[in-house]
Formats: C-alpha cells, sequence, structure tokens
C-alpha cells in the first residue's frame, strides 16, 4: 500500500505569542490611560470643593462621607446636650463691631458739638475773637486773650462767661478729655505774679479749666493744662496784629484714643 503524504496546513495569521504580547501592550496602554486621566483636575469641581474647605459651616451641618475609626469620640455637641450657635458673632468680631459703634457714636457726638459752637458764634459776632476747627486731636477751640483776660492778668473777664459756659454745657453731654493750652506773644512779662510768659500762660489756662470745673460740676480728671509761653505762634512776632493772634487759649475736645 502506497502510504498518503499528508501536506502540510499553511497557517495564516500571527503566531501566537505576537497574540499574547499584544494583549499586554493593550493593558499597559489601558493602565497609561487610566493613570493620565485620574491627573486631570476638574476647574469646576476643584473650585467647589476648595469652597467647602472654606465654609466650615458645611462640616457643621453636613455628615462627613468619610468613616470615622472612632464614632464615640466624635460625639456630636447635640448629644453631649450643648448647644451652638453659628451665627452667633465671634468674640472679637463683636469687640470689634462695639468700638466701630462707640467712635461712631464719638464722631456724631463733636460733629454736633462743633455745629452747636459755630452756631453760638454767628448768633454772637464772636467769630473774630473765637474759631473752632477740627484736627487730628479732635475739636480745637481757640478763643483771643482780648476776649479773655486784661493785658498781663489771667482773671477771666465777664465777657467771656457766657461763650464758656456755653463751652462747659456741650462739655458735659460728653466725655471726651479736655485739654486747656495757654499761649502769649514774645513781649517778655515781668510782674510779682507772673515773673514770665511761662507763668502768665499756665494761670490764664488754668483759670479756664478752673471756671468750666466749678460751673458745669465736670470731672477734673478730664482735663489738662499746658502753658506754652510764647514758643507756639500762630504768626511771626512782628506786627502788632499778629502778636494778638499769638496770645490765646485754646480747648482742645480731645478724640478718644488720640495722645492728647
Amino acid at each position: 500500500m502506497k502510504h498518503r503524504v499528508r501536506r502540510k496546513k499553511d497557517d495564516k495569521g500571527a503566531p501566537k505569542w505576537m497574540v499574547t504580547y499584544s494583549d499586554m501592550v493593550t493593558l499597559i496602554l489601558v493602565f497609561f490611560i487610566l493613570l493620565f486621566s485620574m491627573s486631570q483636575i476638574d476647574a469646576s469641581k476643584f473650585e467647589a470643593i476648595s469652597e467647602s474647605f472654606r465654609n466650615r459651616m458645611i462640616f457643621d451641618f453636613s455628615p462627613s462621607p468619610v468613616p470615622m475609626e472612632n464614632p464615640t469620640e466624635n460625639t456630636s455637641n447635640e448629644e453631649k446636650g450643648q448647644t451652638t450657635n453659628e451665627f452667633e458673632v465671634p468674640s472679637e468680631d463683636k469687640k470689634e463691631s462695639e468700638s466701630d459703634v462707640e467712635e461712631a457714636a464719638q464722631e456724631d457726638s463733636l460733629h454736633d458739638l462743633m455745629q452747636e459752637v459755630e452756631s453760638y458764634l454767628d448768633e454772637n459776632n464772636l467769630n473774630n475773637f473765637v474759631s473752632a476747627n477740627r484736627s487730628e486731636r479732635g475739636v480745637v477751640l481757640v478763643l483771643q486773650d482780648s476776649i479773655l483776660f486784661d493785658p498781663g492778668e489771667a482773671e477771666i473777664l465777664p465777657s467771656a462767661l457766657p461763650f464758656l459756659t456755653k463751652v462747659g454745657t456741650l462739655l458735659s453731654q460728653i466725655d471726651n478729655d479736655i485739654k486747656v493750652e495757654g499761649h502769649t506773644d514774645n513781649i517778655p512779662m515781668s510782674s510779682y505774679r507772673y515773673p514770665s510768659n511761662w507763668e502768665l500762660s499756665g494761670a490764664r489756662a488754668s483759670s479756664v479749666v478752673r471756671f468750666l470745673v466749678d460751673e458745669n460740676k465736670l470731672k477734673d480728671t478730664r482735663f489738662s493744662i499746658s502753658g506754652y509761653g510764647d514758643t507756639r505762634p500762630l504768626a511771626p512776632n512782628d506786627n502788632a496784629n499778629n502778636r494778638s493772634k499769638n496770645r490765646r487759649v485754646e480747648i482742645v475736645i480731645v478724640e478718644n484714643g488720640t495722645q492728647s
């Protein structure tokens, strides 16, 4: 019998090892695609998460999505019988708000005082002898010595009493500190009572304070006195008109919290 010769079948397609290799490469590619996709940040979602961290009320009113290892150690205040008020203003904010209210009230009171004084000066034609202005220190009333004192004296003239009484009434309505400053010109002063301009300026400031305290029952602890002599002129002491400007008493209603 003749032996049949078997014909070898021609294998078509890729070798078996290449199929395995292709699968491995595909899996690696998928793996890197997953890594890349996870590394991309959604800007809107990231902003939402950041906002949630900034707003602590979300954590107070929403349960945490992360399970706690020891839940009993983080018992809520409500379960412990404690109550919280998330809308209560913190103590620091309370202090700041109270301080703002006080400053606003003080600002209004000094503004009202300025208006009262200016109206009084207009009604009584005293603008040539008294001026009122607002500075960084507070409200400053400048009184020329011609309405307050005789030359070289520190006794208050009767013509100045109505205005000082008005000032005392206004000061009794506020609690600001008051500084009274005496000033003179550069003409030397020499008398038994006032050996120099230092003594004269200090005595004049003292007379004004004594009247305000005694007549209006103001606390003397609110007042301070300074006698500057001729060391702080408003104008050069080169003529009679300028020297009259320098002879003055200034009443400073000090801004609270300001160094006088």
